[in-house]
């Protein structure tokens, strides 16, 4: 298991880029969370293994139909003990 924190930047608020992100981890079986920064930009951070994380990042960097990417950052982290269960919208 590998952890994961993204910050997304470009039009990726008022676009139901959290419901969407939340939803597509929830498919990928990740657990973690996204969440709206006061900047404009999306934070989400994700636990799951590499192939799957990579499966959300391709994801993250076209989000949903409304949403316009400009940037993704990607920090690899050490996974927490525990690890949290589910994908929730903070």
């Amino acid at each position: 298991m590998r952890a994961r924190r993204y910050l997304v930047d470009g039009e990726v608020q008022g676009v139901f880029y959290r419901a969407s992100a939340r939803a597509e981890a929830l498919r990928l079986g990740l657990d973690g969370w996204v969440r709206n920064l006061r900047d404009g930009r999306v934070e989400a951070w994700a636990v799951g293994h590499s192939a799957t994380l990579d499966a959300f990042e391709i994801w993250l960097r076209r989000g949903p139909p409304r949403a316009r990417v400009t940037a993704l950052a990607i920090v690899d982290e050490a996974p927490p003990d525990p690890v949290p269960r589910g994908f929730e919208v903070r």
